[in-house]
């Protein structure tokens, strides 16, 4: 364990529907095993004790607490969970913070319900794009993320981790206005563009005494350890893929505000963008806003034109772009909303889950990024543009692993980086923007100088 870290063991009593566990439950967790649930839960339950912590590369956070231990004990009370050697940071005076608790709990009731009901019962046919869906809602339900009676409020703000500190300052200065209009937050949870538009929504609240004010963090197991829940989520769910995870964002909000990131906010976009291309989603409302200081004009012009010439003007047409105005972003926000609660009172569409939005298998289907796959990328330009868009979605998705997952880093220390192929024009435009991302300091980990995962042929 590094010098430079303070560790506390504690135990714990987790909350709410994880208070009692069957016998073979308590097993899983503990098992180091083929299907045991041990390397998943303590991964993710050092990701949130370490919240709030300088570290954004997941590797470094497994070295500094490589002799982190949690142990799993069923007793008369409810379930009992020791922690051995765990960040000091997570405690006052001895004591879990108390919303670090709740956010431990979620974590152990997401991996327990996933694993039994989604992946081992049989009831989801995992292979069906209707299947998937149906998954997406009961995970969401289950961590009690969907309530009644439902409003058309909830507005997900995507934006990098790694952002400069004018852009975090922006970033807060939206949730602000957006809380002073009575807009519900959900992110990514983490750091960064995903904290700011919680922590200013908060005082938004704060001043129209909104004392519900909902801070949703949508996550999963391959970054959570990068991005660690921020303190001020008060309702965290853990998807078991990126691609249940995106499906999540735009199936439980009812409007996108982009913020300045890297690769992994232009995953989210491009994902974005080709769920909206399809033709059956044509006409469905879903406000899209990207903004920034102006100090990420350049930013948004470099993305909006790689959309422009990639997936053509009725890409750009499915969103707006607003710069250095965080109460106009506010103020769209609001208005657009109107639109969409028109929309589902017309259609006699549920409030809380936009089940009527289509979404190919081809944004459902997880993504493994491989030395195999990721060459294997079909980026060319006969494609209609939402397969199109697909596809560009993965080559961010690999970009993202190789960045932050330390199982990709390690397959890319040992076989190189990365090699993309595709039409010379499309190729050549996305070097550009990964170079402009680059220069831009959107893909620096930890601080350190970026070494490209990647080699663009």
């Amino acid at each position: 364990m590094a010098d430079s870290v303070t560790c506390v063991d504690a135990e714990i009593w987790p909350e709410g529907s994880l208070e009692v566990l069957s016998q073979h439950e308590v097993d899983l967790l503990k098992s180091t095993g083929s299907g045991g649930l041990y390397p998943l839960m303590r991964r993710c339950l050092l990701a949130v004790l370490t919240s709030g912590s300088e570290f954004d590369d997941a590797k470094e956070v497994l070295q500094a607490y490589c002799d982190f231990e949690v142990g799993f004990f069923q007793q008369d009370r409810g379930l009992r969970v020791s922690l051995k050697n765990a960040p000091a940071n997570a405690f006052v005076d001895g004591r879990m913070i108390r919303g670090t608790r709740e956010l431990l709990s979620a974590v152990l009731r997401d991996i327990v319900y996933t694993r039994h009901e989604i992946f081992d019962s049989g009831r989801f046919d995992l292979e069906s794009s209707d299947g998937i869906t149906n998954a997406v809602f009961h995970i969401v339900r289950n961590a009690r993320i969907l309530v009644l009676p439902a409003q058309v409020n909830m507005v997900v703000c995507w934006g990098g981790h790694a952002i400069s500190r004018n852009e975090y300052d922006y970033s807060k200065q939206v949730g602000y206005e957006m809380g002073l209009r009575g807009l519900d937050i959900c992110t990514g949870c983490g750091p960064g563009a995903m904290k700011g538009p919680m922590k200013g929504a908060t005082i938004g609240h704060a001043k129209q005494r909104i004392r519900n004010g909902r801070y949703v963090g949508i996550t999963e197991p391959g970054i959570i350890a990068a991005e660690s829940p921020n303190p001020i989520v008060n309702s965290l769910v853990i998807m078991p893929d990126m691609e249940k995870r995106l499906e999540a964002f735009v199936r439980t909000g009812h409007a996108i505000v982009v913020l300045p990131g890297g690769v992994g906010t232009a995953e989210e976009f491009l994902y974005l963008l080709g769920v909206l291309l399809h033709p059956d989603n044509d006409g469905q409302p879903l406000p899209v806003v990207l903004t920034g200081p102006a100090s990420a004009k350049a930013y948004f012009q470099q993305i909006d034109e790689f959309v422009g010439a990639t997936l053509g003007a009725a890409a750009q047409n499915r969103y707006k772009i607003i710069i250095g105005d965080p109460r106009a972003v506010a103020q769209e926000m609001k208005i657009r909303l109107n639109d969409v609660l028109e929309f589902r009172e017309r259609h006699g569409d549920a409030y809380y889950f936009n089940w009527r939005l289509t979404i190919d298998r081809e944004f459902q289907t997880p993504f493994v990024a491989t030395h195999e796959s990721m060459h294997g990328l079909d980026i060319s330009e006969n494609l209609p543009a939402h397969v199109l868009a697909a596809n560009l979605r993965r080559v961010f998705s690999g970009i993202v692993a190789g960045n932050v997952r330390e199982d990709t880093a390690e397959q890319i220390e040992r076989h190189g980086p990365f090699h993309l192929h595709g039409s010379q024009r499309i190729m050549d435009m996305l070097d550009r923007l990964l170079a402009a991302f680059v220069e831009q300091k959107r893909m620096k980990v930890s601080g350190k100088d970026y070494n490209p995962c990647y080699v663009i042929k």
